[in-house]
């Protein structure tokens, strides 16, 4: 074989080697997270992450931000229809932030997070599926 045949293969053979590297995705980090977002009824946006935390939980992130400091918002996080959290939050330097861990269950587990000010009635509503 000529060495430009060796090379032309040897070349084929990275490229394709390239390329399954590429399409493997890696373990791990790619089917633990899941991130949404959105725009509430008003001005503000909102954010929801779910990833596995280090007990197999879900790790449930919201937050509802582009607002003004100290705006007074109620806020709910519903898993498979029931009420799992709920609380009143107050905005720090233009948004607030909502952790909670929830036990993962068989099946697809539905993840609703809501909040709405409590002054104008804006509404921020965001979902994932897990």
């Amino acid at each position: 074989m000529s060495s430009g045949r060796r090379f032309s293969s040897r070349l084929a053979l990275g490229t394709l080697t390239a390329l399954v590297v590429v399409i493997v995705p890696s373990s791990g980090s790619a089917d633990d997270e899941v991130r949404r977002t959105g725009s509430c009824s008003g001005t503000a946006d909102w954010r929801v992450r779910a990833e596995t935390d280090d007990d197999g939980r879900i790790e449930l992130r919201s937050r509802v931000f582009n607002t003004r400091s100290n705006q007074a918002w109620t806020w709910t996080i519903k898993h498979n229809g029931s009420i799992s959290a709920h609380g009143r939050a107050i905005t720090s330097s233009g948004y607030f932030e909502v952790r909670r861990a929830l036990v993962d269950l068989p099946g697809v587990d539905r993840c609703v997070f809501r909040a709405e000010r409590v002054r104008t009635g804006e509404v921020c509503r965001g979902r994932i599926d897990w």
